[in-house]
């Protein structure tokens, strides 16, 4: 079955980017001239897929205007010769059918993805992490996709990272497949030893799931901090059938960590069409003073 939804949950506080997260989602800070939930949104259609479920917050509205038609705003481009310009808004608003689930209570991810089972339905579908922007020339979202159509099992993005930053993730119990491809039988979140790490391997911002995820996370007890945890309910479908795990190609960046974002708006604008050549000359210079 053809992968056609995604869910994007994105109803987090963002308190690793407060203050900037006070009045403003972190879904919505800017990566030069385009807001982070953007990125992931344009990922997720290249992919194929069409209908998307962001699940929000209160205070998060902003976004839902985001991806709406702004008719003062487009007269007003239109009236000044800002054709160009116009039709790059008008597309924002049509880059995909989007719909929006508030998560009452920030109960997990878990409880997140759960939000959005009547969206769902009875079919496979993507989630694309809220804090996870990944650049690539091939969408991350759609390398799942291709895995998922190969396998018929469940799929997450993997990479491997630091054994200190494997605590804050998750870790994967990993066998080599093919290629970038690994067969997962079994994973923890955040795990709090050394003897509790299966690999270096953790989940980094992207899955594709079959619709029985919605069975295990209905009687899902609260997992590491008190949450509904996603990775818990995907351990009990690795156990069960197996996962598979693409070390997928792309860079990643943590839009709910300051450094990330930094780390995003400099390596994004060196490759911007309208400013990289400029950035990189400012940069070049301003390195000699440090």
């Amino acid at each position: 079955m053809a992968i056609k939804k995604a869910i994007i949950p994105a109803a987090g506080l963002g308190t690793r980017v407060l203050p900037a997260t006070k009045a403003m989602p972190k879904e919505m800070l800017p990566i030069v001239d385009k807001p982070a939930i953007q990125y992931i949104v344009e990922e997720a259609v290249k992919s194929g897929i069409e209908d998307i479920c962001i699940i929000t917050s209160r205070g998060k509205s902003i976004m839902e205007d985001h991806f709406d038609r702004t008719p003062e705003l487009e007269s007003r481009l239109l009236a000044s010769g800002k054709q160009a310009m116009y039709d790059e808004i008008v597309d924002i608003a049509n880059l995909a059918n989007i719909t929006y689930i508030r998560q009452k209570e920030t109960k997990g991810l878990g409880h997140a993805v759960y939000c959005a089972k009547s969206f769902v339905g009875n079919e496979p579908f993507a989630v694309l992490y809220g804090d996870d922007v990944i650049i690539g020339d091939k969408p991350v979202c759609g390398q799942l996709v291709q895995a998922y159509e190969a396998y018929g099992l469940g799929c997450v993005g993997i990479k491997e990272v630091s054994e200190e930053d494997i605590k804050k993730y998750s870790s994967m119990k990993v066998d080599a497949l093919r290629d970038n491809l690994y067969k997962i039988t079994d994973m923890i979140e955040k795990p709090a030893s050394k003897e509790e790490i299966f690999s270096l391997y953790s989940i980094l911002g992207r899955c594709v799931l079959p619709p029985e995820i919605f069975d295990i996370l209905e009687t899902l007890p609260k997992g590491a901090g008190g949450e509904y945890q996603l990775t818990d309910a995907m351990k009990i479908l690795a156990r069960q059938k197996g996962m598979v795990g693409v070390d997928f190609i792309g860079t990643r960046y943590d839009m709910g960590n300051k450094l990330g974002v930094l780390k995003a708006i400099v390596e994004v604008g060196l490759q911007h069409k309208e400013i990289g050549e400029d950035f990189k000359e400012y940069l070049t210079e301003f390195v000699k003073t440090l």
